[in-house]
């Protein structure tokens, strides 16, 4: 499947949709405290995306129940919002996805509750920095392969591992499109489609302690290690504008 080139007017609709979710993890991260349910949070995060104009689109997506990926600890992606009570310590990643006139915005970031470990902090710092440094390093005609083996490297430089069998995808009027983009090198680096301009795809790299293995959970959703150490996630959703990488989910 070909990968789409979006028009200037295609790219302010998905950055209008990915404004909304920028601001909506603004809000959930100043308001999120020990003592809360996933539930709670989830729910403040539906009302603040409706209150914007637009619709939670990972609620019924596939099947999933909520409109925030809750993930606490050794949760890495895709967490269901449930009664569970987050406490002091906890790490807790929220992704979330919103749809705005038909276009689509998705992003995620992994916080603290509070105060953590120093090893919680170099992890999260980990998922944080790898996303930066790879959306500053795209230009046009790099192949995606390489974007996915500057990710790998960061993390593992870090001292971490990259998730196994997920990854970041191409985003507009689908929330999910071409093409997939691993946190890690699947074969040679100069193989396989180029960077174009008016591309918009979402890199997420998804990071773990020390095995990448994934194990989903009884509720069919819910993503660990097969280490069951604790886990970070974050998301943006780009654009290739100019030859260059532009975030659209900023707040």
């Amino acid at each position: 499947m070909a990968i789409a080139i979006r028009k200037p007017d295609e790219i302010s609709k998905l950055k209008r949709a990915g404004e909304i979710v920028g601001k909506t993890l603004q809000y959930l991260q100043t308001i999120v405290k020990p003592g809360m349910t996933l539930r709670e949070i989830d729910a403040l995060g539906e009302a603040y995306i409706r209150q914007q104009g637009a619709e939670p689109s990972f609620k019924g997506l596939y099947g999933f129940t909520g409109s925030v990926c809750t993930s606490v600890n050794e949760v890495c992606i895709h967490g269901v919002p449930t009664d569970r009570i987050i406490v002091e310590g906890d790490v807790l990643g929220l992704d979330i996805g919103v749809k705005l006139e038909g276009y689509f915005g998705d992003a995620a970031i992994t916080m603290a509750v509070g105060s953590v470990s120093p090893e919680d902090e170099a992890l999260i710092s980990c998922a944080k920095g790898s996303l930066y440094h790879a959306i500053e390093a795209i230009k046009e005609g790099m192949r995606f392969k390489e974007l996915s083996k500057i990710l790998e490297d960061y993390i593992v430089s870090a001292g971490f591992v990259p998730l196994r069998d997920y990854c970041g995808h191409g985003i507009g009027t689908k929330p999910h499109d071409e093409p997939n983009i691993p946190n890690y090198l699947e074969g040679k680096a100069n193989q396989g489609p180029k960077i174009k301009n008016g591309m918009v795809f979402c890199l997420e790299p998804m990071v773990c302690c020390k095995s990448g293995t994934p194990v989903l959970l009884e509720d069919r959703w819910s993503v660990t290690s097969e280490d069951q150490l604790r886990t970070a996630h974050y998301e943006h959703q780009v654009a290739i504008i100019d030859g260059k990488a532009v975030i659209l989910t900023q707040a």
